[in-house]
């Protein structure tokens, strides 16, 4: 068990440290040319020369109230948890929770429904809009949602109604998270999954609102943590 531990962690740091020099690179910096760096995410226990950890629940909360200061709710569908974060005008979290127990509602569980539809994650973003019959998939546990449309598949249901049975299930987990922290207007889709077309959709028609989608949404952690960076240097 220590052994997976300290290996994960050595690929997490191994990962971070190439990230950072591509990312020097392309700004044509150097190392030392860094006032300050704040870490964060679920790596970010395994960065060890940041000068300050911040969890990414703040980190979305900073950078979506700079993308867009009219937002209250900051959701986003990480690929190991989804959080439906509230915010108050000045940017501050005022209340936050999370589905991290496990891949249900996640950009895993559907990364894994891509890989059992033999399609990439672009394509199902894609698929699911103009579906025929509104399928529901009544459980969200990966491997009995993988079983359900493995089954559908076989019944030759066509795949957009698959996907937007999918897309239904994972908006309506969404949905009931915003419920619990009490979401208000406006509402900021945050991350990876926010390119996801289908899912938008949906997601929009369970709140009944439309949801702020930034150029720069699947960087949102990224900049607030960069902008408390700022704030060190």
């Amino acid at each position: 068990m220590w052994q997976i531990s300290f290996c994960d962690r050595g690929r997490r740091s191994i990962g971070a440290e190439r990230a950072l020099e591509e990312a020097l690179k392309k700004a044509g910096l150097n190392r030392e040319d860094i006032d300050a760096m704040v870490t964060t995410g679920y790596g970010r226990t395994a960065i060890q020369d940041g000068d300050k950890s911040i969890t990414e629940i703040t980190c979305h909360a900073r950078g979506a109230h700079f993308l867009d200061p009219s937002v209250r709710t900051v959701i986003d569908i990480g690929g190991q948890d989804s959080k439906v974060i509230r915010l108050d005008e000045q940017g501050n979290v005022v209340n936050f929770v999370m589905n991290d127990k496990c891949a249900a509602g996640t950009g895993r569980f559907l990364e894994m429904m891509a890989r059992t539809m033999e399609m990439g994650l672009d394509e199902l973003s894609k698929r699911g809009l103009e579906y025929q019959e509104d399928i529901t998939i009544s459980s969200m546990c990966t491997v009995f949602a993988e079983s359900e449309v493995v089954s559908l598949i076989a019944q030759n249901k066509a795949t957009d109604d698959i996907v937007h049975g999918l897309n239904k299930a994972v908006a309506a987990k969404t949905a009931a998270l915003s419920k619990r922290v009490k979401g208000e207007e406006r509402y900021m889709m945050t991350g990876g999954v926010s390119k996801n077309e289908g899912l938008v959709k949906t997601l929009e028609e369970k709140l009944g609102t439309k949801l702020v989608i930034s150029e720069k949404a699947q960087l949102c952690g990224a900049l607030g943590a960069a902008l408390f960076a700022a704030d060190l240097g």
